[in-house]
Order: structure tokens, then sequence, then C-alpha cells
């Protein structure tokens, strides 16, 4: 257990003397020196493994040496021991980043080279409780199902081929993380819930390109395609997140009103500039109640806190 204390006020207010001061400033200073040590060793991991691999710029190479860090990672937190934990999960995460890249190299980028991938990093996440690796199972499986993201010069890029599928998937993921969540003698309750919330940000992306160009359903190859106009997913949208934020509210769930809170936003602001376009008293209406959510929102957390 980490419990963060002002040592100075604490000896200020007298309820630690000079001398419980300064044993505890060392037990600091060694744990900070420890932490630091770990991360220059991460760092050296890393580049050399880079190195390797631009050696020899091949996806069997990335995936043998991400294999073999990821390995050792995992071995190191298996251990138990605590002063290399850091050390541990840089080369856990760099080595199975790697090794999901080769794979998804060698399998030029398919729906079973992500599918292999979230099987992959969810196994890694349930062994070593990593709730990163969890978020990361999450997003994999969204690339299994066509979702994509880019940056090229000033440009930023959301891609999600599926806005249905991914609406319906990522809610059944959400609901069944949450659900193994709350079992509060699991082991794994933090990992679950990580998952749960990359899965609901999902959710709200699938809202949000459906909303703006609607989606075509295909249920077999000679079948007309089932047209999904943007207007239901843009209705959906609004009333998926203001149920959401209410249970969020009587649940005390503050993650869960926040996020609600900030694609709300998003989502009255994408139809507000598709149909208003961007005139300066629209951005001035715009910027007046991005003020008032910000002050509301404020005041929510506050008061659950």
């Amino acid at each position: 257990m980490k419990v963060t204390l002002d040592l100075t006020a604490l000896r200020e207010a007298g309820h630690i003397d000079q001398a419980e001061f300064d044993r505890l400033v060392r037990f600091a200073a060694q744990s900070t020196g420890s932490l630091a040590f770990n991360i220059l060793i991460g760092f050296g991991v890393v580049a050399v493994s880079g190195a390797a691999l631009a050696l020899v710029p091949h996806p069997v190479m990335a995936a043998v040496v991400g294999l073999s860090v990821a390995g050792a990672g995992a071995a190191t937190l298996f251990a138990g021991s605590k002063q290399w934990q850091v050390l541990a999960n840089i080369c856990l995460l760099a080595g199975m980043l790697m090794l999901a890249g080769g794979l998804v190299f060698l399998l030029e980028g398919s729906a079973l080279a992500f599918a292999l991938v979230t099987l992959m990093l969810t196994a890694t996440a349930v062994l070593t409780g990593s709730g990163l690796m969890a978020a990361f199972a999450v997003l994999a499986l969204g690339s299994a199902l066509g979702a994509r993201s880019g940056y090229f010069h000033a440009t930023y890029m959301l891609r999600i081929d599926e806005p249905t599928l991914t609406i319906i998937t990522f809610s059944a993921v959400a609901l069944a993380l949450y659900f193994i969540s709350r079992f509060e003698r699991a082991a794994l309750s933090h990992v679950a819930v990580i998952g749960a919330r990359t899965a609901v940000v999902l959710v709200n992306f699938g809202f949000w390109i459906g909303s703006l160009w609607g989606d075509k359903l295909e249920f077999a190859a000679t079948a007309e395609p089932l047209r999904v106009p943007a207007t239901a997913f843009t209705i959906g949208w609004a009333l998926a997140l203001i149920g959401v934020a209410l249970w969020g509210v009587r649940a005390n769930r503050r993650w869960v009103v926040n996020v609600a809170t900030v694609f709300g936003a998003i989502h009255f602001y994408t139809q507000w500039f598709e149909r208003l376009g961007a005139t300066p008293v629209s951005v001035l209406i715009a910027g007046l109640l991005a003020l008032g959510l910000a002050l509301g929102l404020r005041y929510f957390n506050k008061a659950a806190a």
C-alpha cells in the first residue's frame, strides 16, 4: 500500500519529530533512487531491443526479441521482487508491443492477426495483473473489427469500419468486465475495470463515427444491405449518454459521469458545427456552454470527493 504524506507539514504540526522526519526522508530517497535505476535500465533494454530490430528489420526478429524481453519481464514480476517491478513492467510492455507488432506484420494486418494479439494480451493481463495490457487487449479487439487511428502532418485520424458492431460488441465487453470487477475478492478486479473503461471509450467512438456517416449492415452476400441513418446514431448516442450519466450519479461512479460528460460535449459540438458551421456566433455560444459545462463538472467532482 502506498500513502502520500507531506512530511514537512506533519513535522511543523508536531505529529512527527525531527528524527522521524529524517528517517522517513531517507526511505523516500532510497525508493526514488531505486525507481530511477529501474527506469534507466528499462530504457537501456528498449534501446538495445530497438537497435537489434534496426539491424535485422524483419517481423520474425521483432517477434523473437519481443517474446524474449516480455518473458524476462514476466519472470521478474513472478519472482516477486518489489525492487525490480518497474523494470519488469517496462520490459513486459515493450516486449509485448514488439511481439504484437511482429505478429501483425507477419499476418499482414488481418483480422486474425489482431484476434491473436487480443488473446495474447488478455492472457498477459490476467497472468500479470497488468491494467495496461488489459487496455491494449481491448484496443486490439477493436482493431480486429476494423478500428484504426493515425496521424499525419497536423491531422489526427479515427476510423471505425463497423460502428454498429463496435457499439454492440464493446457494450457487451464493458458490461461483462464490469460484473467481473464487482467481485471484491477477485485479484484482477482493477484489470477488469480498466478493460471496461477502455471498452466504454470504443463504444463512444462507434457512436461518434456512426452519427456522422451512418452504417451499412450486410447480413449475406446476396442480400440488400440494411442502411442505418446517421440520425439513429445521433439520437441513440444522446439517450445512452444521458442514461449512463444518470446511473453514474446514482451509483457514485465519478469516472462514468466524467466520461459521459466529455463525450456528451463532443457529441453536442460535433452536431452543432456540422449543422451550424464555425461562425463567430456559434463559436461564442459553444464557448460559453463549454465554460458552464466545465464549472458543473468541477462542482460534481468536488461534491463526490
